[in-house]
């Protein structure tokens, strides 16, 4: 008697551990099956947000057909110019080579893309970067690209401060000939800030790792001096 009480106990057991295996199992399977349409959602996700971050954002008049940069001139050298509002090197360069490459574009002799990136949003308390190229795409669409960069650069703030505020973009850009209605409503609602971020985007995934960078014809341009943009500008045309 004991020893079929003992065979039905072992066989309990038996059937015990393999109901355990099969809901350890079907848990494992669950388990698995969750995860994997977690995957493919995330992955649908990202694609969507891929997609709709690609063409979500509004490009100023006078930009290239990349939608990155505002381009001045029809010469047959390409001289990108890649600044950073708040970048001090780049005010720097400005004033010491700006009048040569406008030289260079009012004869004729290449075209410059100006491409205002955000790479220093981290030294301002107010994405100062974003803001003040956001709005150069406002000065763009008003047709006073270049004179709000240049007024910009003349009262460029210091870096690891507010920098300058959009009502403050706004008076330079009035000061510049700009349509303070217009050109305010512009800044105010960041109409170009997504166009900014295109702009940073493409620029890092060129290469381009600090500012200022220039390029002539697509090649770096290591001596920014205005002899040494003439050479580079000469050599590229020949």
């Amino acid at each position: 008697m004991s020893s079929r009480k003992g065979q039905r106990d072992a066989a309990r057991v038996v059937r015990e551990q393999i109901a355990r295996e099969k809901r350890r199992k079907r848990t494992l399977w669950t388990s698995i099956a969750a995860v994997l349409v977690l995957v493919i959602a995330g992955g649908i996700g990202w694609a969507v947000y891929s997609s709709q971050k690609s063409t979500s954002y509004t490009t100023p008049p006078g930009a290239n057909d990349a939608g990155t940069g505002i381009v001045r001139g029809t010469g047959p050298v390409t001289i990108d110019l890649y600044e950073d509002y708040l970048c001090p090197a780049c005010k720097q360069f400005q004033e010491t080579s700006g009048p040569t490459v406008d030289q260079l574009v009012d004869e004729g002799k290449a075209k410059v893309v100006f491409h205002p990136v955000a790479y220093l949003n981290r030294f301002s308390t107010t994405e100062y970067s974003t803001r003040a190229s956001a709005a150069s795409g406002c000065a763009a669409k008003g047709g006073k690209f270049k004179e709000f960069t240049d007024a910009l650069y003349a009262k460029q703030p210091p870096e690891n401060s507010a920098g300058l505020s959009d009502e403050q973009l706004i008076d330079i850009g009035a000061g510049v000939g700009l349509d303070k209605g217009s050109f305010g409503s512009c800044v105010n609602d960041g109409t170009y800030k997504s166009w900014t971020e295109h702009v940073t985007e493409d620029a890092s995934k060129s290469g381009v790792t600090g500012t200022p960078t220039i390029k002539v014809n697509g090649q770096p341009v290591d001596d920014r001096s205005p002899d040494g943009l003439k050479a580079a500008v000469a050599a590229a045309g020949k």
